[in-house]
């Protein structure tokens, strides 16, 4: 068997920047162990597998397939850097004809439309909730130590944990956060939370303005730190708009890789997620 393979640098438009995806294009269902199996063998973020809903469909003119997401350890429910890395590959790659396509996912159906300059992933928007940051005394140590925070909160619906430092705090203290994985994942073992976004706010002086910055983490599922992040800005994408009042806002990851992503809170209790990908590599896995 040989099955077709693209890695593909998302949530940029230069190579080696983004958050990078393995995409694998399947003209049938595979066994389920193989699809864990050949995540961890590409060992990165994210191996999303596209296949036909329609037999009779081929992925040039096809415009609804499936779409499955695995980290090197774990099938998950939803992953935007993968997604957007999967209309990358069926536009420029398969040459697909339509201005839109439709995949049905885990999240129900995501659409993502091309458009000059990049892609905009139509996603499901996460408010979360406020907590007590005692209630989460130990992973919030773990992750920012002794820094100011101004809120916690946490979206239930993803399970992800949003830590917002104190605006005493610019964007380089959350690119200098030294993070312990080790000490993150054993600081909450009660299933609660399964990936952490540590986030500020933005300077009015920063060129482009970015709204707010971000940073996120989940050992829980594999995954030390994520590059960017297109699930979790379904959380901060909602966080933000409420707390600054705006429905478009620039965002932007401060991996060490970084990303930049356009956000446009909707009406309708959804998020648009805009940014572009590059493809840097294709190859072919052999069974």
């Amino acid at each position: 068997m040989e099955i077709p393979v693209f890695t593909v640098d998302a949530f940029t438009d230069v190579p080696f920047r983004g958050n990078p995806a393995a995409v694998c294009p399947l003209m049938h269902d595979l066994n389920e162990d193989l699809y864990q199996k050949i995540a961890a063998e590409m060992n990165l973020s994210e191996t999303v597998y596209i296949t036909r809903i329609d037999p009779s469909d081929n992925f040039t003119t096809g415009s609804r397939f499936r779409l499955r997401w695995f980290t090197p350890t774990t099938e998950v429910n939803l992953c935007g850097h993968a997604t957007l890395a999967s209309a990358a590959v069926l536009f420029q790659c398969e040459n697909n004809i339509n201005p839109t396509v439709v995949f049905e996912t885990k999240s129900g159906d995501l659409l993502v439309t091309q458009q000059e300059g990049g892609y905009v992933m139509d996603f499901p928007l996460n408010p979360p909730t406020q907590q007590n940051p005692e209630e989460f005394r130990d992973i919030v140590q773990a992750a920012v130590g002794n820094h100011p925070v101004q809120d916690v909160c946490l979206s239930f619906t993803t399970k992800k944990l949003l830590i917002r430092l104190a605006d005493t705090c610019d964007r380089s203290v959350l690119t200098d956060l030294k993070v312990n994985f080790a000490a993150l994942q054993s600081s909450e073992s009660s299933g609660r939370v399964k990936g952490l976004i540590i986030t500020v706010k933005g300077s009015a002086d920063s060129s482009p303005q970015h709204d707010f910055y971000s940073r996120y983490f989940s050992p829980w599922f594999g995954i030390p730190e994520d590059p960017v992040t297109g699930s979790a800005h379904t959380v901060l994408g909602s966080y933000w708009s409420s707390k600054l009042g705006k429905m478009k806002m620039l965002a932007y990851q401060c991996s060490r890789r970084g990303g930049q992503l356009d956000l446009e809170v909707r009406d309708d209790g959804r998020i648009n997620i805009c940014g572009q990908a590059v493809i840097v590599l294709k190859g072919t896995i052999k069974l």
